[in-house]
């Protein structure tokens, strides 16, 4: 279907909308947009509505709405995230503020997580605040899986609930159920979803290899609050995917070869242990957190076992101190990260091998958020780092560096606001994928060079009425990214370049909303134009892309619609590695996808959903997949084809 064809439909739907306004006051279900919570401009949030609304299955379901947010591979064990072009393991990445150290393999996703566990996701682009964690090259990506009080109204002790889903592409099931309660000063919560289907097909209706599902996650939470206000909270979340995927998971095979298949057992868990004070005077109101997280990646073969685990311990003790015109959050946090392979080959034992690398960090840091005037804030803070690498031959190597940020935002007026950030990293020395380390490396003798990043941005905001009008420009340079390989040695490095800009339009009635955005992201790699090949762990080639969003509420009827649509412009930006030269251009695609949802008026505990995706049954690959620029060579993985799913869930 052509782009412009889409793009009128949805653009007449959005002005013919405006007349089912009641008020000239603009009511937002909780969209995708931009917050300014940490003093800037600059940070996506996506909430419990907005999950909610968008029922998401994996990673791409839950970004699909952001412009700068892009998510390869159509299978969720291979699926990563892109930031602003950049890669999610170059921003610091936590799970309930648990650290997450998930470069595990190149083939495989970055982070596995469920979104049914979710309730919020909140990204800083670029420019992060200090207490963000170390190793925010390119901002932050923080998770919060559901609490108690997300779920249960405050008059009651005692809930829950069932929910099933069916998928036709694929055959694919899900079943999952809470329950969850409160009693005195104690909560409880526990979730588990089971999910299970077959291969899913394109748009030609052609199978996508490795493309079944096996699926389990779950989520249990205690909590315990003192009269005094004293809150000790303990969680512990697990997903675990183990399924037959395309032997390098990320693509479906060689172009003219048979597309093989192996077993992925991909096992993240997440345990956190949090205290807080809930009745906070003004100069103290603590937090302490002590977390581990762990990913595990077997992949079992014929007379061979290949077993990968990356892990962290973390923690931090930080105080917020409430000012007059602000807030000062200061505060000492930690991580003990390792990455290791065990490699066993029963034909061939000479090929066995045992290889891990390690690295410990101590962090100081300090964030100011301030109101300078009625008008202007501002947001600025400093952090040190001390890092402790050792290398897979025990050698260790001791490196420290500075990291700072400033931002800030200025109202104008009343309608229109203005916005900047920069900031300056320094990320240490980060731990060698574990799948290709390889016992035999020889580091130098002064160890390897840290990494460090720049990050800006400029930013402006419009509200006339109803309607919402943004822009942005950003920018972020890595330099000494690490790319370490098998057989090139551990202290290859890369510089990294992106740099590009977005533009949103919405308009808000009473009862609904439609937005629009788009944006554009090019980036370099040693000073040419990136290909996902070199890019693995840093960018990809994305170019651009249009978002639409839109979404109305009957309540009289109990009935909340909407549609979205994805529209990803040719892309001539390419490098070919064989001439290094111009690459093929990346074709156009276009994915529209709609939903009604009911909640009976006469029993609201019942809701029941119905979901028509990629209507046009569309064939194509996600602009940001492995290996679109090696046509002739890499056979990508496609997209589902049209599916119809439906779901029903019951509270109690």
């Amino acid at each position: 279907m052509p782009i412009s064809r889409i793009f009128l439909t949805l653009t007449a739907t959005l002005w013919a909308s405006t007349t089912l306004a009641q008020s000239s006051e603009p009511f937002q279900l909780n969209t995708i947009v931009l917050q300014a919570d940490s003093g800037a401009d600059n940070t996506v949030d996506v909430d419990a509505e907005d999950i909610a609304r968008q029922n998401p299955a994996d990673l791409q379901d839950l970004f699909k709405s952001e412009p700068t947010l892009s998510v390869g591979s159509s299978i969720p064990a291979s699926q990563k995230l892109y930031v602003n072009g950049v890669e999610e393991v170059n921003l610091s990445v936590s799970i309930d503020g648990a650290r997450q150290n998930n470069k595990i393999f190149h083939h495989t996703t970055t982070t596995l997580i469920d979104p049914s566990l979710l309730k919020a996701v909140r990204i800083d682009p670029g420019v992060a605040a200090a207490d963000a964690g170390a190793g925010a090259l390119a901002g932050s990506i923080a998770y919060e899986t559901n609490d108690v009080d997300d779920l249960l109204a405050e008059d009651l002790s005692f809930g829950g609930f069932v929910k099933s889903e069916y998928d036709s592409n694929g055959g694919v099931f899900s079943n999952s159920g809470s329950v969850y309660g409160r009693k005195g000063g104690f909560e409880y919560l526990g979730f588990l979803k089971l999910a299970d289907g077959g291969l899913r097909t394109d748009g030609d209706g052609i199978d996508i290899a490795g493309s079944g599902t096996n699926l389990v996650s779950g989520l249990g939470k205690v909590a315990y609050e003192t009269t005094s206000g004293n809150r000790f909270e303990f969680s512990l979340e697990q997903v675990v995917d183990d399924e037959e995927r395309p032997t390098r998971a990320n693509f479906a095979g060689f172009t003219g070869g048979e597309f093989t298949t192996r077993t992925y057992d991909i096992t993240r868990q997440n345990a956190v242990l949090t205290y807080t004070d809930e009745t906070p005077t003004g100069l103290w109101d603590p937090t302490i957190k002590l977390a581990f997280s762990r990913t595990e990646l077997l992949i079992p073969e014929d007379g061979v076992l290949s077993n990968g685990v990356t892990s962290s311990v973390s923690g931090k003790f930080e105080n917020r101190f409430a000012l007059a015109s602000g807030s000062i959050t200061a505060g000492l946090d930690f991580y003990s990260d390792s990455g290791s392979l065990d490699y066993a080959n029963v034909s061939n034992p000479a090929w066995n091998d045992t290889a891990e690398e390690k690295s410990r960090n101590i962090g100081l840091y300090a964030q100011a958020r301030l109101d300078v005037t009625e008008r202007a804030r501002v947001s600025y803070g400093l952090r040190a780092d001390f890092q402790k690498f050792t290398g897979v031959d025990g050698n260790t190597f001791s490196d420290s560096g500075l990291s700072g940020n400033m931002s800030g935002e200025f109202d104008v007026n009343e309608q229109v606001t203005l916005s900047a950030g920069y900031s300056s990293v320094w990320g240490g020395v980060s731990l060698a994928e574990n799948f290709i380390m390889n016992s035999g490396w020889e580091y130098p003798t002064d160890g390897i060079e840290a990494v460090t990043s720049e990050n800006i941005f400029i930013a402006a905001n419009a509200e006339f009425g109803a309607w919402d009008i943004s822009g942005k420009l950003f920018r972020t340079d890595i330099d000494n990214a690490r790319a370490a390989s098998w057989r090139g040695g551990p202290d290859l490095t890369a510089d990294l370049e992106t740099r590009g800009y977005e533009l949103g339009l919405g308009y808000g009635w009473e009862n609904g909303f439609a937005r629009i955005g788009y944006a554009a992201i090019d980036s370099d790699i040693n000073g040419r134009t990136a290909d996902s090949y070199t890019g693995a762990y840093l960018t990809t080639p994305l170019g651009e892309v249009v978002t639409l969003e839109i979404a109305h509420r009957l309540p009289q009827h109990g009935l909340i619609f909407g549609a979205d649509a994805q529209l990803v412009l040719s892309e001539t930006n390419t490098y070919d590695s064989d001439t290094g030269g111009a690459g093929p251009v990346l074709p156009s695609y276009e994915v529209v996808n709609a939903f009604v949802e009911w909640q009976p008026k006469r029993n609201d505990k019942w809701t029941i959903r119905g979901e028509i995706n990629n209507i046009f049954d569309a064939t194509y690959s996600s602009r940001a997949s492995y290996g679109q620029e090696f046509v002739g060579e890499v056979e990508t993985l496609n997209e589902v084809g049209r599916s119809f799913e439906i779901s029903a869930s019951l509270k109690f």
